[in-house]
């Protein structure tokens, strides 16, 4: 693959996973505000990238959509983005925002193993041996949240299975979804993805949507929610496809380890969360277990 090519790739994939790295207290910050529900935030950042992207398409070339690949479109969108940002919405709510980062590194071992179902890669003893560590890491994390730690918020195990949820529709979405990607020009491909995913949310957000009072929102949440909105929603997924297209599912995927490290760092800082040895000791589990999985040969480097 040409150098220059490939740094273009590692570097979209490596800044959309910053920006998810302060997404997660983004979130936080406006959920904890008590002023959106989870479904209407996703459908305001629904709303928010369908009109970025459409509208970045009319100042580039017109490109057409084949029919045949507007279904798959629309499946990618439930995987990619409804569900993906639903189950983490209501994650964020119950769980801190270290444990969601922590969760969120089991992603690259999904998607390897996706990945490799459709790559006809064999499943060998050390991806096998990589998921037992990382899910003994998520298991011994889900133990010790549910104990009480001072006035520190504890992460619910109901918040921590939704973020393996979110983690399994991403993989999916990375893991089966290349080739589509390849087809379209990023932003021809995400308008129609949102598109899909705001008609999705709309009936379930919009009694709650109406009844908001926007005039109530500190300029904190304002701040937050157009965080969201802009960076998290339309220029972090508008990075993703660029990556999509240059590197393989899985390496797209261990960008993701970004995300602890900027959304524990900044979450100690502001004092949403604190370092204990079990977080330290579930988080290294997770990380052996997803280096084992990656010490594992692929079959095939045709996605290199």
């Amino acid at each position: 693959m040409d150098t220059k090519k490939a740094l273009e790739g590692h570097a979209a994939a490596l800044g959309s996973y910053l920006i998810f790295g302060l997404n997660i207290i983004a979130c936080k910050n406006v959920a904890n505000s008590g002023l959106v529900p989870p479904f209407c935030l996703f459908t305001i950042r629904a709303i928010g990238a369908t009109l970025l992207f459409w509208g970045t398409s009319m100042f580039l070339p017109k490109e057409q959509v084949e029919k045949r690949d507007l279904f798959q479109i629309f499946l990618a969108s439930m995987l990619g983005l409804f569900l993906t940002q639903i189950v983490f919405l209501k994650a964020i709510t119950i769980t801190t925002p270290m444990d969601a980062s922590i969760i969120s590194t089991l992603t690259p071992i999904m998607t390897m193993f996706i990945a490799a179902f459709y790559l006809k890669e064999p499943i060998t003893l050390k991806k096998v041996l990589g998921v037992l560590i990382s899910f003994c890491g998520v298991t011994y994390l889900i133990f010790n949240s549910t104990h009480e730690n001072g006035n520190i918020e504890k992460s619910a195990p109901l918040g921590i299975f939704f973020m393996v949820l979110n983690g399994l529709f991403f993989a999916l979405y990375l893991g089966i979804f290349r080739p589509l990607t390849m087809k379209y020009s990023v932003v021809t491909f995400m308008k129609w993805m949102f598109l899909f995913s705001l008609l999705a949310g709309l009936p379930f957000s919009a009694p709650e949507l109406v009844e908001m009072d926007f005039a109530s929102f500190s300029s904190k949440v304002a701040l937050n929610l157009a965080y969201v909105v802009f960076f998290a929603t339309f220029i972090s997924y508008l990075l993703i496809p660029i990556g999509q297209k240059i590197l393989r599912p899985t390496i797209v995927s261990m960008y993701s380890y970004v995300q602890p490290i900027v959304a524990a760092c900044l979450s100690i800082y502001l004092g949403m969360d604190m370092l204990s040895w079990q977080k330290v000791l579930a988080a290294a589990l997770v990380f052996v277990g997803v280096a084992v999985v990656n010490k594992s040969k692929s079959a095939s480097s045709k996605m290199e």
